[in-house]
């Protein structure tokens, strides 16, 4: 694999030193299961700095939120936290209006704990790039905490390709 289709976040996700993870279809993949996906999702270390940091790195690249926020907003936890209570919001989504195929989600509330999960990370290399993912148990408990069908069919298809079932 010599391209990477989200090669320019990860990259500069690198250079800024922020802590996060990919997860969703991405870690699937990379976890060793066959799968397609079209946007890039991510669970953050939840604290100001890190988070300014993220959102800086996006605008750098030109994403903006899908949703009219102020992005600087997301680092503040009561927003965040009105955002999960007012609007039901368990992602916060970014585009790229020059690249509108490109849609990055992140976690408004991790689901798992950031400090465990990323204990536990296994880094992956794509296109010479080193990817965050959480390991196998985790992202197997992130899907089954969204329990949506594509979720439960990840899950399938982590656990044959890790010999689970």
């Amino acid at each position: 694999m010599t391209n990477l289709f989200y090669g320019e976040v990860f990259r500069k996700l690198k250079q800024k030193e922020i802590n996060y993870l990919v997860v969703g279809g991405i870690a699937v993949a990379l976890h060793g299961a066959p799968r397609f996906t079209g946007d890039a999702d991510f669970a953050l270390q939840l604290v100001p700095d890190n988070i300014a940091k993220f959102v800086a790195a996006l605008k750098e690249l030109g994403y903006q939120p899908k949703v009219p926020v102020n992005p600087e907003d997301f680092g503040d936890p009561a927003i965040r936290e009105t955002w999960i209570k007012e609007k039901g919001m368990k992602v916060l989504s970014f585009w790229n209006p020059n690249d509108s195929l490109k849609i990055i989600d992140v976690f408004v509330a991790n689901p798992i704990d950031y400090s465990k999960m990323a204990k536990e990370k296994i880094i992956k290399t794509a296109a010479g790039i080193e990817i965050p993912i959480p390991s196998l148990k985790h992202l197997i408990e992130l899907k089954k905490i969204a329990g949506r069908p594509q979720d439960l069919r990840d899950i399938e298809l982590l656990e044959k390709v890790h010999g689970q079932q």
